[in-house]
C-alpha cells in the first residue's frame, strides 16, 4: 500500500467581476392569426411588423428566432382565423444598442418582453482566474514551507472549483402594459424600467497538496 508523502494544503482564491456583452431577449407576441414554421416572421403581421422594426434599428435578420407557437381556440377547431402566440428570441449583439431594441419592442401593443438571459465571455475570465489563484497558492506555499523548514519538492493534488455570482435582475412581463405615446414635436422620454447593463462576479477557487521534504 502506497504511503502518502509529506504534504502541506494551500487554497487561493481569485474574483473578477465581468460585464455582460452580449443578450437574448424572449419575447413573445399575440397574433390575431395562425401561421406556422418561417412564414410566421413574415406573414403573421404582428410579427413581421415586429421583425421590420427591429431591422431597422439594424438588427440582423439572422438574430431574430421564433421558437415556438401557442395555438388559442376556444371551439377545438384549427382554423388558419385562429389566435396564436408566437415565441421570438431576439440576439442583442451589441450591448450599445439593447436600449433601443427594448424601445422597439414596447412600441408594439402585441408584443411583451418575458426576459433578458445575458451573456458573458466567462471563459476568458475563468482562464485568468485559475492563474491568478494559482500564483496566489505557490507564493503561500512558499512561505509556509520557508516558515516550516522544508522544501517543496512537488505537487501532490490539485483540485479546482469555480462559480459565479449573478445579482438578480427583474422580470420584464410589465414592459408591454404601459405602452409609450409619443406626442408630436416632443421628444419622449425612454419607456425602460430596468437595468439595461449587467455584470457577474467569476469566483476560481483551487486547493493543493503540496509535496515537502520531511518534516
Amino acid at each position: 500500500m502506497e504511503t502518502k508523502p509529506d504534504t502541506i494544503k494551500v487554497s487561493a482564491n481569485h474574483k473578477e467581476e465581468i460585464s455582460a456583452n452580449h443578450a437574448d431577449l424572449f419575447v413573445t407576441v399575440k397574433g390575431s392569426s395562425l401561421v406556422s414554421g418561417d412564414a410566421a416572421m413574415k406573414k403573421a403581421k404582428e410579427v413581421s411588423g415586429l421583425v421590420e422594426a427591429l431591422k431597422q434599428a439594424e438588427v440582423r435578420e439572422e438574430a431574430i428566432h421564433l421558437q415556438g407557437v401557442h395555438i388559442e381556440t376556444s371551439s377545438g377547431a384549427l382554423l388558419k382565423s385562429s389566435s396564436a402566440t408566437y415565441r421570438l428570441k431576439i440576439q442583442c449583439e451589441k450591448l450599445d444598442s439593447l436600449a433601443e431594441i427594448l424601445d422597439i419592442i414596447s412600441e408594439q401593443k402585441n408584443a411583451t418582453l418575458e426576459r433578458i438571459a445575458w451573456k458573458y465571455n466567462e471563459d476568458e475570465a475563468r482562464e485568468r482566474g485559475l492563474l491568478a489563484a494559482l500564483e496566489k497558492a505557490k507564493s503561500k506555499a512558499d512561505k509556509v514551507a520557508k516558515m516550516m523548514g522544508v522544501k517543496i519538492l512537488g505537487i501532490y493534488d490539485l483540485i479546482e472549483n469555480s462559480f459565479d455570482e449573478e445579482m438578480p435582475y427583474p422580470q420584464f412581463a410589465a414592459i408591454q402594459a404601459a405602452p409609450m405615446k409619443r406626442s408630436v414635436g416632443i421628444t419622449p422620454e425612454p419607456s425602460l424600467g430596468m437595468d439595461i447593463q449587467h455584470s457577474k462576479t467569476v469566483n476560481v477557487n483551487v486547493e493543493i497538496w503540496y509535496r515537502v521534504s520531511g518534516f
